[in-house]
């Protein structure tokens, strides 16, 4: 068998039907919508909330809570990540993290958190720190700085 041999099994491919082109193609003028009405018009028919005049669902549920447009997301890392990519009195930054590849995404900044043992003596530059991390930075002799 070769490239140009290669045919679709005989019934798999259709032809499109073409509405609206004519009453030999039997769905010319009306193109099977009927005759006036609603559904036979340009956007016409119902919503998809619509529940044949009953009050829709989403009205009926009530509302609760809020969405707070001052919060931030920080991006997390874990001192355990720190202690396996950077060397001995390196300096940990936003940017060194990136390049590093442990973020991705910085969000609203930087947040260290203290899972895992730190081993070396690290200076983390971050927006913010856990305070069980901040300790165990400060403990292997390093230094947590907020930016």
């Amino acid at each position: 068998m070769k490239l140009h041999e290669l045919k679709p099994t005989p019934g798999s491919r259709r032809k499109p039907v073409r509405k609206g082109r004519g009453t030999g193609s039997g769905l010319g003028k009306t193109a099977g919508r009927g005759h006036k009405g609603q559904k036979a018009r340009a956007g016409g028919g119902k919503g998809p909330y619509f529940e044949g005049g009953q009050t829709p669902l989403q009205r009926r549920l009530p509302k609760r809570g809020f969405t707070n447009i001052f919060k931030k997301e920080y991006a997390i890392i874990n001192l355990k990540q720190l202690d396996e990519r950077f060397e001995e009195g390196a300096v940990v930054t936003p940017e060194a993290l990136q390049e590093k590849g442990l973020v991705k995404n910085m969000r609203d900044g930087i947040k260290i958190l203290g899972h895992g043992e730190i081993t070396k003596a690290l200076t983390v530059k971050a927006q913010s720190f856990s305070r069980s991390a901040a300790e165990k930075i400060a403990a292997a002799g390093g230094q947590a700085e907020v930016i």
